[in-house]
Order: C-alpha cells, then structure tokens, then sequence
C-alpha cells in the first residue's frame, strides 16, 4: 500500500508541475509549502497549551489564595489585575573579549550573584509585598520564549506562601498538592525557557534571567513548597543538570565566557540543595573522569583531542570543587550520599593519570589533584 501510495504521489506531482519546472523543484517546493503549514499549526497548538496554563495558574492562585481576602489590602485585587510590563528586556550583551563580567552581576569568589540571596534578606519587609513585586504577567508563553509568566507565577506561589506564614494572609496551601500538575507544568516550562537562553550563542545577561534563576533556587530551596515540587518535577530538574553541563562542555563561540561562568553560577546554586547536590557531583564526577582518559588516551596514542572542552572542563572542575568543600564543611550533611561507584571509578588509578598527563597538561592534572584532595578529606570525614 505505501509503495502504491507513493508511486501515486508521484505521478500526480508529474501530471501537475507547471512548465519550466524540473520534478524536483516542485516537490521540493511542495515539501516546504506543507512544513509552513505545519509549523503553523504547531504555533497554534503551543499558543493554546500556554494559554490553557496560564489559566490553570491563575486558577490556581485564586484557589489558594482568593485576590479580595488579603488582608489590609483593599486594592489588592485591583493591583493583580494591573497589566504587567514585559520584563524581558536585555540590559546588556556579551562583551567582545568574552572575559568583561557585566555590572548586572555582583560575583563572589565563584561568581554567586549577590541578587539571589536578596529575597532571602528582605523577610522584615515581606508586607510591603505588593508594592515590591511586580504584578503578575499572564502573557502567553512558548517553549524558550517569554519566561514571564511562569516565572511570574511561581514569584507569588512564594510570597503567598512567606506572607502566609508571616499571619499576614491567609493561604490553603494543601490546594498544590491537589493541582501539582499547574506547578510542575509551570517548572518544566521554565526549565525549558532556561535551557535554551543559557544555550544561545548570544547569551542575553539580563536582570530578568538573574530573577528567574532565583526564583528557582528559592523555589526548590523553599522546604515546604519543595515538598509538593521536587518529588513530581526530580526528573525535570536532574535533565535541566545534565544539559547545563553538557552545555559548559560544548560551547565553542569567542565569546562563551561569561556565558559559561553565569551557567557554572546556576549549578553552584543548584548543588546547594541537599537533594539536588549528590546526583550533580555523581554527574561532575562522570564527566571529568571520562574526559580525563579521553585525555589520556590522546596524549598515548598522539592523537588530537577536543581544544574546546579542554578549555571548559576546568569550570566544571571548579564547580565540583567547591560543591565539595561545601559538603564538608556543612556537619549536618552525610559526605558519603553520593555514588560510591562513580566516586571509586574517579579515583581509581587517578595518580597514574595525573602522572602521565602532569608534563603536556600541568594545569588539568593541578585540578584533578585538587578535586581528588578535597573528595578524600569529604570520605575520611
């Protein structure tokens, strides 16, 4: 039938070409003229599904937490019905060096933006909520395209959350574990947002992304909203790790730098969460391990290896360095949750490596002596 089916196509393609026209030509011309029309209604489709969140949202949030009943605020329900102002505007670019880090960003050793940390200092000043967070923006979002809602929503799932705790308001928030569903849809798209601005070659540095990476981190670092979020959005999350690092890894662009250092902060941040932090050394331990004896096996056999990742494999190291100096210096952490087996793989035959890459790669080989240092000192505490 299908064979049938195809020599039918193309005799009528034959049959129907206008003159001056070779077979090919039109059929590669039909061809595009059906994926228009399919990229079409797929928009279509992904407008709906953003569209039908957004409503699942603010159901959501009336469910929890009804618009007229805040407290003290009677122009509360005016306010969140005010139309939101798109944050998404790019304060800066990318320098052309690659090394310039932009004043939107305030780093510390490893680069921590201090604008993260900001919402976890302002709880004195958590009733004046409604005049410090913007309204929320119910526009319609697409899959790496406006973060504003989502990021919008889970903002005032927190405030909700931190004023209700506070006595300022009065929140039934056992309505997230009845409508997971909305949350974890609304993580997921945000994950998804992330992962394509973080693997854009030109990396947007912006106000907005800082935001939307704290609401993350505040998102899951929050225990008891966590509670309803980390158990149905885990898998999301362990994916969103494993592309930021294989991002780090593949990014051959001039100027990657920044770029790579704003993803390698993301990380930091992430590994932080006692549950995220064993599976993110698990896969940092993987990767520099394997890259070491692709490493290896190039220097033996003279072959050519990968100048790219060479240059980015370092970040990586750093992170894992410091999630591990992290880990013991935290008393209340077990230092031995993560895979022993990728552990044991790690430092097996680790100084013969070290040894035989120490003369053509003395930098590599200083920072996996570092790492296997601190991992040691994690395992004799």
């Amino acid at each position: 039938y299908l064979k049938i089916s195809k020599l039918a196509l193309a005799f009528a393609i034959i049959h129907s070409k206008p003159r001056g026209k070779s077979c090919r030509e039109y059929t590669e011309h039909l061809a595009k003229t059906v994926s228009e029309q399919d990229f079409g209604w797929k928009w279509k489709v992904e407008a709906l599904e953003a569209e039908v969140l957004r409503l699942h949202q603010e159901l959501l949030l009336n469910k929890i937490c009804p618009r007229f009943s805040l407290e003290n605020n009677a122009s509360a329900g005016t306010l969140l019905d005010q139309e939101c102002i798109n944050p998404l505007s790019y304060s800066s670019q990318l320098e052309d060096s690659g090394c310039d880090v932009s004043n939107d960003y305030a780093y510390d050793s490893l680069g921590v933006a201090s604008d993260f940390h900001q919402s976890e200092n302002n709880v004195s000043s958590s009733k004046h909520w409604l005049e410090r967070v913007p309204p929320f923006n119910f526009c319609s979002t697409s899959k790496g395209g406006n973060l504003s809602a989502p990021v919008k929503f889970l903002q005032h799932l927190i405030e909700i959350r931190k004023l209700s705790e506070g006595g300022i308001l009065q929140a039934d928030l056992t309505k997230l574990e009845d409508d997971s569903f909305t949350i974890c849809n609304s993580v997921s798209e945000l994950l998804d947002g992330l992962t394509v601005f973080y693997n854009s070659p030109e990396f947007p540095v912006s106000n907005f992304l800082t935001e939307a990476v704290s609401v993350l981190i505040n998102l899951i670092t929050d225990t008891k909203l966590s509670n309803h979020i980390l158990k149905k959005c885990f898998k999301k999350l362990e994916e969103f790790k494993k592309s930021l690092i294989h991002i780090i890894l593949r990014k051959s662009n001039i100027n990657r730098f920044q770029a790579l250092h704003a993803i390698s902060h993301t990380l930091v941040l992430l590994g932080r969460n006692n549950i995220l932090r064993n599976s993110l050394i698990t896969l940092l331990l993987s990767e520099v391990r394997q890259f070491a004896e692709q490493l290896l096996q190039a220097c033996q056999i003279r072959a050519m290896y990968d100048v790219t990742q060479y240059e980015n494999i370092f970040l990586l190291c750093m992170i894992l360095e410091q999630l591990l100096q992290n880990d013991t210096e935290e008393s209340n952490i077990s230092n031995s949750d993560y895979d022993g087996e990728e552990k044991n793989k790690f430092l097996k035959d680790l100084d013969q490596i070290i040894l035989h890459l120490s003369d053509e790669f003395p930098l590599f080989s200083l920072y996996l002596w570092r790492v296997s240092v601190v991992l040691n000192s994690a395992q004799i505490q």
